[in-house]
């Protein structure tokens, strides 16, 4: 069982950062792809970025060129850095394996960008 936890959520006012953080129970990120997904309300789950073991990242066209994906090695976390947040950027916030394990889903953070 692997418990992955997310933080660094809160509200923020449209164009600003936030930056998440991904951790998860016995130090295994690096040797899987992880993806941060995101759920607005009455709306599902979807993928916004994930890192494989190799580094090699995607992110969905909706937040590219705003949000981007790394991975620390050293704290062996995923960290998803948001850039020129919009209100539509309003999300429960999760990490997970990718494909994604459906036991494995923590808390998640919540991102509220609003004015």
């Amino acid at each position: 069982q692997v418990q992955f936890v997310e933080s660094g959520g809160g509200l923020e006012q449209p164009g600003g950062s936030l930056r998440l953080s991904c951790a998860a129970s016995g130090s295994i990120l690096s040797t899987h792809t992880t993806g941060w997904y995101r759920q607005a309300p009455g709306k599902q789950r979807d993928l916004v970025a994930k890192i494989d073991r190799g580094d090699i990242t995607y992110v969905a066209d909706s937040v590219k060129g705003r949000f981007t994906i790394s991975r620390d090695n050293a704290k062996d976390t995923v960290n998803l850095q948001m850039n020129n947040l919009k209100p539509e950027d309003t999300a429960v916030y999760y990490c997970n394996f990718f494909p994604a394990i459906s036991g494995y889903w923590g808390q998640g953070t919540q991102v509220t960008v609003s004015s």
